[in-house]
């Protein structure tokens, strides 16, 4: 796993550390969860950790969907006449 992107996640789920906790009833698998006991692991917040990246993968997929039209006619421009301030590159 990427670390910058579990860091990501992290700070996304820490912006409201006041949100109040709700109590949910997870399906997990056993073996995992034997594994995570075991070594003393806070299965409520690598729950969360793990919530919280598949929030910021989904919101990445969805602003990237939603965008797809926009970056093909920015990438196709770019195709037919170069990059805008390409003449005042200096590398």
């Amino acid at each position: 796993m990427d670390d910058s992107r579990l860091a990501r996640a992290d700070q996304t789920a820490a912006r409201d550390p006041d949100a109040p906790k709700r109590a949910t009833n997870v399906s997990l698998n056993g073996a995992l969860l034997d594994q995570a006991r075991a070594l003393g692991i806070n299965v409520s917040r690598a729950c969360e950790r793990g919530l919280a990246l598949q929030i910021a993968e989904t919101r990445a997929e969805q602003w990237l969907a939603e965008n797809q039209p926009a970056i093909e006619s920015s990438n196709a421009y770019v195709d037919r006449h170069g990059l805008p301030l390409a003449r005042l590159r200096q590398f």
